[in-house]
Parts: structure tokens; C-alpha cells; sequence
């Protein structure tokens, strides 16, 4: 079993490949899949699979491979798919995605999403983290307690703001 301390290493080396280090010399699903997999090993222990990949295509928020090859722009959305859906609801994720590729261009918003989440899992993973509860270094239930109540926080925030955008996008 991994000990908290080398999860922090691990986690203070972990990087995203940006969109320029994404292949595009367009990957088969499976190859798509190991690819991915290889970046989320570090973090979870859920997976994509083949299936998932082909739903996501079905359901429209990933376009269509052209001749079974998926692209650098698909890979790219793939990656930031399984990462949210540890949070989000699929239909959220979507809805986060064209909002965000209707701001900035595929490169721009994918960059910014590997940024954004590289510095959050840092400042997760430090524990040298401050913020109202005194926490002493091998605290780890308030620890816990903090992350937990931290992550409802969030998840108040974004289920207003999608219900936000959902009335937006009705109009």
C-alpha cells in the first residue's frame, strides 16, 4: 500500500500531457484508452474503458473518430472527461465543455483545464496547506474533514452555476 508521503511525491511530479505533447497522429480506441489510462493511474483507480469512450461518442460530447482514429482535439476531451466525470454528471460535463470551447480554442481551454488542475491537486496534496482549522502535520481525520467539507463547498458552487447555464441554455 502506497504510504500518504509518497502519494505527495507522486502527486508534486504528476502532469497532464499538454495539447501539443497529445499524438495526433490519430489513435485507434484501444490505443486512445491505454493512453488515458496511463495518465489517471496516478490518481484513481477508476479507468476508461473502450465502452465508455464509444458512449461518449454516441451521446455526442466526443465527435466521431474519422476512420476509427481519434485526434489530438478528441484525446484532449477524452482526458478532461475522465477526470470530471469523478464529479460531474456526463450531461455536465458536456454542458462545461461547449461553454468553454465557445470561450477559447480546443488548445487554450484544455491548457487551462490541465493548469487549473495540476495547481489544485498540489495544493491538495501539500500539507503544508493552510486554512481555519489548525491541522497538525499527521492530523489526518481533520485533514479528511476539511477535504471533505471543501469538496461539498464545490459542489454547492457548481450545481448553482449549472442550473445557471441549464436556464441560459434554455432561453
Amino acid at each position: 500500500m502506497e504510504t500518504l508521503e509518497n502519494l505527495k511525491v507522486n502527486i508534486r511530479n504528476y502532469h497532464l500531457p499538454r495539447y501539443n505533447e497529445i499524438p495526433d497522429v490519430g489513435l485507434y480506441l484501444e490505443q486512445v484508452v491505454k493512453y488515458i489510462n496511463s495518465y489517471l493511474s496516478p490518481l484513481t483507480d477508476n479507468h476508461i474503458t473502450s465502452s465508455m469512450v464509444s458512449n461518449y461518442v454516441k451521446k455526442g460530447i466526443v465527435s466521431n473518430p474519422v476512420k476509427k482514429q481519434y485526434s489530438r482535439k478528441q484525446i484532449a476531451v477524452l482526458i478532461y472527461i475522465a477526470i470530471c466525470k469523478l464529479s460531474l454528471s456526463l450531461e455536465d460535463i458536456g454542458i462545461l465543455k461547449d461553454y468553454g470551447l465557445k470561450s477559447y480554442s480546443p488548445e487554450k481551454a484544455y491548457t487551462y483545464f490541465c493548469e487549473e488542475f495540476e495547481n489544485n491537486l498540489y495544493t491538495v496534496f501539500d500539507s503544508k496547506n493552510t486554512n481555519t482549522l489548525s491541522i497538525e502535520e499527521d492530523d489526518s481525520i481533520k485533514m479528511m474533514l476539511r477535504t471533505t467539507i471543501t469538496a461539498v463547498s464545490y459542489q454547492i458552487y457548481l450545481n448553482q452555476c449549472f442550473k445557471t447555464l441549464y436556464t441560459e441554455t434554455k432561453k
